[in-house]
């Protein structure tokens, strides 16, 4: 009840605080790339149930001579790449916060062909609602493994208190500030994640 309250007022704040803003980067937006303004994607939610997630858009459509969609590097935009570096892009999921499919703090959702792929250890990040942040975003992000990321995500499961949200959040802007995190080696983001040779059960280490 205290998260979802937290959730409600924050959201709200924030929506108002940073509403000009928000309008200023859905111009960029457009202005750059066209239309849609949003990036809209189907995500697993709590227990696995699908909702869809709201992003201001960072890529460009552009298509190769074979008619496929160009690597991810190769569409972002410079404006992209901007709000990427500073989390701007994530703004329109206070929407998602304000519905209840996200909360500010929780394991990132990620993307639905990935829940055939998670061991039985690894499937735990879904015993709790996603968030915009989460534990494994201010301990590493995009530059540790997947497996280190999920682990991350169950120790959040297991172990997640209205305090330890607060520092979650307050470690997130110091994150932002500092740009780190941001991308894998060699990859704008994260290589897609293809499963995991070792299972893990559910009492493992």
């Amino acid at each position: 009840m205290l998260k979802r309250t937290f959730d409600l007022f924050l959201a709200l704040v924030l929506l108002v605080v940073l509403a000009i803003p928000m309008i200023g980067i859905a111009i960029l937006v457009l202005c750059s790339m066209g239309g849609p303004l949003l990036f809209r994607q189907v995500r697993p939610g709590y227990l696995g149930k699908p909702f869809e997630i709201k992003k201001f858009r960072t890529m460009n459509a552009a298509h190769g001579p074979d008619g496929n969609l160009l690597p991810d590097e190769a569409r972002l935009t410079g404006v992209g790449r901007v709000l990427r570096r500073f989390s701007l892009d994530e703004l329109p999921q206070l929407f998602n916060v304000l519905g209840g499919s996200l909360s500010f703090v929780g394991p990132r959702p990620l993307l639905m062909q990935y829940m055939s792929l998670y061991n039985e250890h690894q499937a735990r990040r879904h015993l709790v609602k996603p968030g915009i942040t989460g534990w494994a975003q201010v301990n590493g992000r995009n530059a540790i493994t997947w497996e280190q990321k999920f682990d991350l995500d169950v120790w959040y499961v297991d172990h997640g208190s209205f305090v330890l949200d607060l520092r979650i959040l307050w470690l997130t802007v110091i994150k932002v500030l500092k740009r780190e995190g941001i991308s894998a080696e060699g990859f704008e983001t994260m290589p897609e994640f293809a499963g995991s040779e070792k299972k893990k059960g559910m009492g493992d280490e």
